[in-house]
């Protein structure tokens, strides 16, 4: 087997040889720890019949752990000085395809048909890039990407309101987004002494599922995520206080809003963070009529 990438002395080296420094605009902190990516791989369940995609692969520390275990690696990498590092690094690797381009501008359905097409399973392994993790998962999950599910590093915080339960204080929107579709749980926390250079929050690795059945079916999903969103935006105001400050036209449609928590059994007393994503669900039902329709143009 080739030696690990991920030891401080090797990192060095690498960074030394190619002459490359970090940029802290794009969030760039290497692993130089391998039982720590083995223990990251083995959450991801991976086996020949697999396809992976990997964003900000950096060194290919982690991307090296995950071609040994994976049939297919497709690394997304945005800066540049990276590619000729990366083609040395994992050079042993013929399974690994580096893409350099912006994960967010890429069109991910062409990506699944060209480069999986003959792969049942896919799935996102990643340390992402502390800065843009949460638009990374929602354009995965927004776009209707066919992945079985995700394992990422980021911000222990982000990870943990991610996770949160209904009346924990970590509980909002965030945690409704990406609940409505995906099983959450924290598989590792992740100490930041191995990193290079450390950052300066705790890390922790999402294991994300998706989930067999949605929770509840709602008339338009990103009008769901809207209500929501705007039931949080004070957190110590109650919902029917948030909703008519945040959604258009609100202040002039109080009784819609009153009629629709009525309708919904929610009693407008109460705070957004106490709701479930199956109220949350019938709350935008009950409110799309009187806020969504007209802006999509929908008739009565």
């Amino acid at each position: 087997m080739n030696k690990d990438i991920a030891t401080p002395v090797r990192t060095k080296e690498i960074l030394k040889k190619h002459g490359f420094s970090f940029k802290k605009s794009l969030g760039q902190n290497f692993l130089i720890d391998p039982n720590v990516l083995r223990n990251i791989v083995s959450h991801a369940g991976l086996s020949e019949k697999t396809g992976v995609i990997e964003i900000g692969p950096g060194i290919g520390a982690l991307t090296e752990h995950l071609a040994r275990s994976a049939g297919k690696v497709v690394a997304f990498e945005i800066d540049g000085r990276l590619l000729p590092v990366l083609e040395d690094t994992l050079s042993p690797y013929n399974n690994v395809t580096i893409i350099h381009q912006d994960i967010l501008e890429v069109n991910l359905l062409e990506v699944m048909e060209e480069q999986f097409a003959e792969y049942e399973d896919v799935v996102v392994v990643a340390n992402l890039p502390y800065y843009v993790t949460t638009p990374i998962i929602m354009k995965f999950l927004l776009g209707k990407v066919p992945i079985s599910g995700m394992i990422i590093m980021m911000q222990k915080e982000v990870a943990d309101r991610i996770t949160a339960s209904p009346g924990t204080k970590a509980y909002g929107s965030l945690s409704i987004a990406i609940q409505y579709y995906m099983d959450a749980d924290v598989a590792m926390i992740v100490p930041r002494t191995v990193f290079m250079p450390q950052p300066n929050v705790e890390s922790a690795v999402l294991r994300l599922t998706r989930k067999e059945k949605l929770p509840a079916q709602v008339k338009d999903e990103g009008f769901l995520f809207e209500v929501s969103r705007g039931s949080f935006v004070q957190r110590r105001k109650t919902i029917f206080n948030n909703l008519q400050s945040s959604l258009p036209e609100g202040k002039s449609k109080k009784e819609q809003i009153i009629d629709a928590l009525n309708r919904s059994e929610i009693l407008p007393s109460r705070r957004g963070e106490t709701l479930s994503i199956e109220e949350f669900a019938r709350l935008s039902n009950e409110l799309y009529a009187d806020f969504y329709k007209e802006r999509k143009g929908e008739k009565s």
